[in-house]
């Protein structure tokens, strides 16, 4: 008899392997997918428009393509959406993948028959990845709960519409599809919370081993699932659970939490799917960073962060790239973007093999009197206080009181859903406040400088984060809370609900 998962784990290693070879050869990598992108699109509009048939290497690029955000490339997805091809890559986009960015409105970004390999395959390389390291894994044995868009599209033109997540579930593998929850049906129910009491209750019953999706909207599917089946934690519900996949947020906040949900100790593994591709998975459960996806579709390109405003930054290829600096990470694609500007910032953690973490959003920074405090600088700044205080966050967001009327100095107030409120909140602070001064060389200037005074916290209640996404539209698994603002758009709507 067949051991399936003898075949699954000879397979998963085989394809490691190959993996990491090149991933030790990551610019030679790059390279090649460089040529391969220049030499395919040459005779498209945009390959012409721009000199492609003259550029020879990554300097003549740098000179014949500005960086881009999506603003400048509506002129060419229109064209597409009315019906010529050859615009931005050969044929048409198989898909436009939707998405809603905080100054663009709704984006429609490209997805072609090259490019979504890219996602389909990465995703497949990140569980094979894990199941070479976990010898003991069953994984495949069971049922794997995603979290996703519904895969109900639309269409621009001729040509189908969808979230990321709602896509990929029309290119998933047949060999896959007997391990995949929820069904096909599950997913297309609206609105979201309808779909996540569907799923609760046609997944109660289940062998579930691995889960995937963004951690808030994760809470409220274990919390609902407790609640349905009356057991005490998910591990109950789920014994053989073995593997949550998590990306899109930084996880710090809520990974001592998971296992309490849980009940039990159980590997966590981080992902990094965007529109524009998958560019990164956390290739080692030993290891946090993310092993950046050198091989499959996408030329990467890194500004400064400092530099990211000017129009003739510097663009730095992998080869020319530093450990701890903060870098906005362009994307030149086969899916017919070139030296686009996504928004992310990223900080490589290792030059051999190339590894990143998500450092922020570029536009996602409060600097609203010089200190620019980053995302990943809140996050650490959090996750600190949390060792230390021993408390649960289910989410929170950052906005500047430049004119507060309870305080002589202006400071950063923190709207906060704790899992239960703390009864030291000052400490906690203090505590955040210090890191921060650690981290933020110019935020401490300004706090000793008393320019700005410490943190303020403010709980709120409970699911108060929850209704504001449904009060603002944006109830679902794609969506996330935005973390850091400069102005208080985000903290005034959800005013009525701070506790103290």
């Amino acid at each position: 008899m067949i051991n399936r998962k003898s075949i699954v784990h000879y397979i998963a290693g085989s394809l490691t392997r190959s993996n990491q070879t090149d991933y030790q050869r990551a610019l030679r990598c790059q390279e090649k997918i460089f040529s391969q992108l220049i030499e395919k699109a040459r005779n498209t509009r945009f390959g012409k428009e721009h000199g492609f048939q003259d550029i020879k290497n990554h300097l003549d690029y740098c000179k014949n393509l500005p960086v881009r955000e999506y603003e400048e490339f509506k002129p060419y997805i229109q064209s597409i959406q009315e019906g010529e091809k050859a615009v931005l890559w050969p044929g048409s986009p198989k898909y436009f993948c939707k998405t809603s960015g905080t100054t663009s409105g709704t984006k429609y970004i490209p997805i072609t028959s090259h490019s979504i390999g890219n996602h389909i395959r990465t995703a497949r390389n990140a569980l094979f990845h894990y199941v070479s390291q976990k010898k003991d894994s069953n994984i495949f044995d069971g049922k794997m709960l995603f979290l996703s868009g519904s895969p109900v599209l639309d269409s621009r033109g001729s040509i189908p519409v969808g979230r990321l997540s709602g896509i990929v579930n029309h290119e998933i593998p047949a060999w896959f599809q007997r391990n995949k929850l929820p069904s096909y049906e599950l997913n297309c129910i609206e609105p979201w919370e309808a779909k996540v009491e569907a799923i609760v209750k046609s997944i109660a019953k289940e062998d579930v081993r691995v889960i995937s999706g963004i951690p808030p909207w994760v809470q409220m599917l274990f919390e609902k699932l407790l609640e349905y089946t009356g057991k005490s934690s998910i591990g109950e519900v789920f014994p053989n659970l073995e593997l949550y996949i998590h990306g899109g947020v930084n996880f710090a906040p809520y990974a001592a939490k998971v296992n309490e949900w849980v009940g039990k100790e159980i590997d966590l593994l981080e992902t990094y799917p965007a529109s524009e591709g998958f560019i990164a998975f956390q290739d080692q459960i030993s290891d946090p960073a993310m092993q950046l996806v050198v091989n499959d579709g996408i030329f990467f390109e890194f500004i400064e962060k400092h530099q990211v405003a000017f129009p003739n930054a510097r663009r730095l290829s992998l080869k020319d790239v530093r450990l701890g600096e903060d870098y906005a990470i362009v994307l030149s694609t086969n899916a017919g973007l070139w030296s686009y500007l996504i928004g992310d910032l990223v900080r490589f953690e290792s030059l051999n093999p190339y590894k990143i973490r998500v450092s922020g959003r570029i536009s996602q920074f409060i600097s609203a009197f010089g200190e620019h405090v980053i995302g990943s600088e809140i996050d650490q700044a959090i996750s600190f206080a949390q060792k230390a205080h021993h408390f649960d966050v289910v989410e929170f967001t950052v906005a500047p009181q430049v004119s507060p009327s309870d305080n002589p100095h202006p400071y950063h107030e923190w709207f906060i859903e704790f899992s239960e409120i703390p009864k030291n909140l000052n400490e906690i602070a203090l505590t955040i406040n210090s890191r921060l001064c650690e981290l933020n060389s110019y935020y401490k200037d300004l706090i000793d400088g008393k320019l700005l005074d410490t943190l303020k916290i403010r709980p709120v209640r409970k699911n108060a984060f929850l209704n504001y996404m449904r009060r603002i539209g944006r109830l679902g698994e794609q969506f996330k809370v935005h973390r850091l603002s400069n102005d208080r758009k985000v903290v005034d709507d959800l005013s009525n609900d701070v506790l103290r």
